[in-house]
């Protein structure tokens, strides 16, 4: 009979297998470890692309701030130009206001009534003398009258005076009238 001893060939496998599964877990480490290695680069990269997007972007953002800023200070400019136009629009239309004002009154101012100022403010007061108190009333009349852009007169004050002294001494009123004012413009649009 014959005998033979496996046990050497047996171990010598056993270690082919060691040897083939640790070479195998070598090659699965490299692998593991590679494709770690390639997530992580791949990564980086993208965040390194990121971050130069970001940095592209808060550039342009900064040239918009700069944009932005010039664009409000020519909106301003432009409205302080349209509150000088419209200032000088407004004194071109009123420049006739009191050309027209002074013949209106001189037109109704009767006769035996004298003013003695006009003083336009929101309001437009005419103080001076008259006569008689009837005078006065005819003023107030002549006022009352179809010129709308005047306004309704208020008589504010009327008092007697003398004018004069000795024998020249006459008795004259004294009187305040006001009226709303508008201007002329306003009324005829």
């Amino acid at each position: 009979m014959i005998r033979l001893n496996l046990l050497p060939w047996r171990e010598e496998g056993r270690r082919e297998r060691k040897q083939q599964f640790q070479r195998q877990l070598g090659l699965m480490a490299a692998l593991g470890l590679s494709v770690v290695l390639a997530v992580f680069v791949i990564n980086a990269s993208c965040i390194g692309l990121q971050e130069e997007r970001n940095q592209l972007l808060s550039a342009e953002n900064a040239k918009l701030d700069v944009h932005l800023r010039e664009i409000q200070q020519l909106q301003q400019q432009i409205a302080a130009l349209n509150a000088r136009r419209a200032a000088v629009e407004r004194l071109q239309s009123g420049r006739s206001y009191p050309v027209r004002l002074l013949d209106e009154l001189a037109t109704r101012v009767p006769q035996g009534v004298a003013l003695k100022s006009v003083k336009q403010t929101d309001k437009l007061t005419l103080s001076g003398i008259a006569q008689s108190n009837a005078r006065v009333s005819e003023l107030l009349r002549a006022l009352n009258t179809d010129v709308t852009w005047l306004g309704q007169p208020e008589l504010g004050e009327i008092k007697s005076a003398n004018l004069g002294q000795g024998r020249d001494v006459k008795k004259i009123v004294e009187f305040s009238i006001s009226l709303q004012q508008s201007t002329p413009e306003e009324k005829l649009k």
